[in-house]
């Protein structure tokens, strides 16, 4: 009998052992830590990230919802770091350490008006006014990009203007074109406006404002509005390019050349259209003689331009001082070099309308290197030699 206790005693003990063994622990529950988020003005701040770091290295990172509030949840128990990237700073920002336990929800609120704002006012001050030049530099991009879409339209209009026949189609074109550049000035000088005192793209606002004018024909504005951009931009040869434009339309010769010879001298690649540039300018404006000096220097730089040598021509050949008036006609004794720039402008564009506008004068100038009639009754035909 004593034996059958003991056996039975020692498989009791193996039981107990065995059910020991197989009885299911307790899990470890994960742990939480959540809370609201507040930004410098003690409002809830939507949509910011922050991080937690743990002691094991794990780094996890999140954002706040709409209402400010966040959550790290599945955290192991343990130390945690929360930090923040603040505007402006390059490091972060530690904003808590939060000790977890297993299966505890850990709520920590973070107030940066309490934490950063009351604290350091200095760098609230800054913040702000980072916003402020946010805002104006965002409006002064619109107002920007409005007066270039004007600008551009201003464009179509006066290409549509050019090509106008009727009287009352001009008139119309006239009032678009002049409305279009007052909108387009509007803008740029708004968005100048906006614009910091020392902004680094001031002369594009001058520049702009330029083109509008010069697009009207106001050739006053257009000539300060383009020295302004000079003077904010010396070193832009476009600048000096466009400003001499307009001072030969307006009859400002020895400035428009001064202009015209800085815009060569900053772009030298460039300086044969510089050149031809201010003898298109002259020769528009019916200044044909004075236009003669500076085509001349565009062709010795870009020789193989057929345009300027087709209008080194025509200029050559309406320069009053090769008319001789001889008895009964006018005796015509071309410049020299006059049937060589039209020749070089056919041989350059043998097919193309430039090379035909050259034939014509070419063919213009042999015939009247014979003399023309002016005896009453002659129609004023070309006499041949």
């Amino acid at each position: 009998m004593a034996k059958f206790f003991k056996a039975y005693a020692l498989a009791a003990v193996l039981m107990l052992g065995l059910a020991t063994w197989l009885a299911p622990r307790a899990a470890a529950q994960d742990s939480v830590i959540s809370g609201t988020v507040l930004d410098l003005d003690g409002k809830p701040w939507a949509d910011f990230a922050i991080t937690a770091e743990g002691e094991q290295g794990v780094k996890l990172t999140t954002k706040t919802d709409a209402n400010g509030k966040y959550t790290f949840s599945g955290l192991r128990a343990g130390t945690y770091k929360l930090s923040v990237m603040l505007p402006l700073q390059k490091d972060p920002y530690l904003a808590g350490q939060v000790k977890a336990s297993s299966g505890q929800n850990v709520p920590v609120d973070l107030n940066f008006q309490e934490l950063v704002a009351k604290k350091n006012p200095e760098y609230v001050a800054a913040l702000k006014k980072q916003s402020e030049e946010g805002k104006k530099f965002t409006g002064m991009k619109q107002h920007f990009e409005r007066g270039v879409a004007f600008l551009e339209q201003e464009r179509a209009a006066k290409a549509e203007l050019n090509k106008a026949t009727a009287a009352d189609q001009k008139d119309a074109l006239k009032t678009k074109v002049a409305d279009l550049a007052n909108q387009a000035v509007g803008e740029f000088q708004e968005a100048q406006k906006a614009a910091p005192e020392k902004d680094p793209n001031q002369h594009l606002f001058w520049a702009r404002m330029g083109e509008a004018y010069d697009l009207a024909g106001r050739n006053d504005e257009a000539i300060n509005a383009y020295q302004q951009a000079v003077a904010a931009k010396p070193d832009n040869a476009g600048y000096y390019n466009n400003l001499g434009n307009v001072l030969a339309r307006a009859g400002k010769i020895e400035e428009a050349k001064a202009a015209y010879s800085k815009s060569a001298e900053l772009d030298p690649a460039n300086a044969g259209l510089a050149w031809r540039n201010f003898g298109i300018s002259l020769y528009q404006a019916n200044r044909m003689t004075d236009a003669i000096e500076p085509l001349k220097k565009a062709t010795e730089i870009d020789p193989k331009n057929a345009q300027g040598w087709y209008l080194l021509g025509t200029c050559m050949v309406a320069d009053p001082s090769i008319y001789k008036q001889q008895g009964d006609k006018i005796v015509v004794t071309p410049m020299p070099g006059t049937a060589e720039a039209f020749q070089k402008a056919i041989d350059l564009d043998p097919n193309g309308p430039i090379g035909a506008q050259a034939k014509q004068g070419l063919e213009q100038l042999n015939a009247m290197t014979g003399g023309i009639e002016t005896k009453v009754g002659t129609s004023g035909k070309k006499k041949k030699p």
